[in-house]
Order: structure tokens, then C-alpha cells, then sequence
């Protein structure tokens, strides 16, 4: 199975880099955040038909959606939304005993209270989904740099939002016994493993970002990864695709 995530700062800019790179990778599962689009907005070409979709939106702000190709299920995908959802940040679908969520995090820059707040919900809801007996895969937009590592050494500020020690240790009870960061699992001592970069400067191109997308997944999930990767030459948006694919 391939599980992919993708930030797309604006799915009506992407729109074409999207179609494109659907269509070429064909991923079985596609978490994308940021929309910034009402429902109505989301172009025809990004809704591609041997997916089934849903599209959670806010006109010019945040957004998440879910697709999943249909040759996966019997019938139409079961899609919701965990109770503490709020300005459309975070989509699920249940696939059998899986449950795939995208989730963009807030950024806490105007409101970093609300930003802890969503997190700590975030955490109680993926414990009450292993409390359960489901498999869970998180993927998505945290707006958290994991460790220093993941902070380019030219990009880390110590009291900057996203690399606050507190962010990190909520991002670590967010893990707590039952997930795996399984793109730090599988390339743990890569330096330069990014997926956001602020849009100048050249920044992209000279590699000097911020790891903040992340595939997280239950162990048994992550024990069957054999790759999951970055793919920074894919669009124009400053976050990059990343790819989980599991034997």
C-alpha cells in the first residue's frame, strides 16, 4: 500500500502539479492540507475518478481532504470526523480495521494556545483509536520540527513556534507506546531530511528547511514500511509530498 501526504498551500495554485502527480504515482491513499478552497472550489481535475474523496474546506483558509482508490473497498469509503475537529483540520476514512486520518495542525503563531490544545485532543483521540483494537495512520501537516535534526542548523531558533520544547514534547506523547514517525524510522540519520522550506531566498533549492510532514502509523503498520520518502521535486508549494509504502 502507498499512503501519501501533501500540503498544497492552496489546491487551486497546485491544481495541476496535483492531477499530475496523481496520476503518476497513483497512490493508494492521499492525505492532502491547506486547501484553501470552499467545496465548490476544488477543480474538477484534482478529483480524479478512480478515487473516492472528501473534501473538508474552509474558503481561503486551512482545508484537509482524503482520498481513496476505490479497487481498495467493496463500496463507497466511510469518511468523519473526530469530535474535536475544528476549522476543517483534520478527515478520517476506515478501512477495515485501519483508520487513515489527514491532519493539519495549527500553526500557533496568532493562537498557540489553540494549537496546544488541538494536540492534546489529538493525543486522547489516537489513544481511545489503539484502546479500540484499530490500526491507525496519521498523516499530515503537524507545524512541529520533531528534534533539532529536523531544523536545518542555519533555521533554528530556539523560542520559534514549531521548535518550542514544549511542541516537542507534546509531539512525543503524540507517539507515546503505539506510533512510529516512520519517515525518521526509516532514514534515521539523514540531517537533511526536510519538508517545508520558507519561500525565499532559495531556500528549497539549497535544502535549508524544516521537517513538519509526517507519516506517524501504528507499529504493526510501521514494522511492514520499506520505504518512506520525500518527494521534493513535486510542485510549487513550500511543503513537499511525502510517501509511505508499506510490503
Amino acid at each position: 500500500m502507498k499512503i501519501a501526504t501533501w500540503n498544497v498551500n492552496g489546491i487551486r495554485a497546485r491544481e495541476s502539479q496535483l492531477a499530475e502527480w496523481l496520476r503518476r504515482d497513483r497512490p493508494d491513499v492521499v492525505c492532502l492540507q491547506e486547501l484553501k478552497a470552499e467545496r465548490a472550489q476544488i477543480p474538477d481535475p484534482c478529483k480524479l475518478e478512480e478515487y473516492w474523496d472528501y473534501w473538508h474546506c474552509l474558503r481561503g483558509y486551512s482545508g484537509v481532504s482524503l482520498q481513496v482508490r476505490k479497487e481498495l473497498l467493496d463500496g463507497p469509503a466511510v469518511f468523519s470526523h473526530p469530535e474535536f475537529d475544528m476549522e476543517s483540520r483534520i478527515v478520517q476514512v476506515e478501512l477495515g480495521n485501519l483508520i487513515v486520518a489527514s491532519v493539519y495542525v495549527p500553526n500557533g503563531g496568532k493562537d498557540f494556545p489553540a494549537k496546544v490544545a488541538f494536540v492534546e485532543r489529538l493525543i486522547e483521540w489516537t489513544a481511545r483509536v489503539h484502546q479500540s483494537g484499530r490500526e491507525l495512520i496519521l498523516c499530515g501537516d503537524m507545524n512541529i520540527a520533531r528534534s533539532e535534526m529536523d531544523v536545518h542548523p542555519k533555521e533554528r531558533k530556539p523560542r520559534a513556534i514549531g521548535q518550542l520544547p514544549e511542541e516537542r514534547a507534546l509531539f512525543e506523547r503524540l507517539l507515546g507506546e503505539h506510533l512510529v514517525d516512520v519517515g525518521r524510522a526509516q532514514d534515521p540519520s539523514n540531517e537533511n531530511l526536510f519538508t517545508w522550506w520558507a519561500p525565499w531566498r532559495n531556500l528549497r533549492a539549497r535544502n535549508i528547511g524544516w521537517r513538519l510532514d509526517y507519516v506517524l502509523a501504528s507499529k504493526t503498520i510501521a514494522a511492514r514500511a520499506v520505504s518512506c520518502v520525500v518527494l521534493a521535486e513535486v510542485g510549487t508549494s513550500d511543503h513537499a509530498p511525502v510517501v509511505m509504502t508499506t510490503a
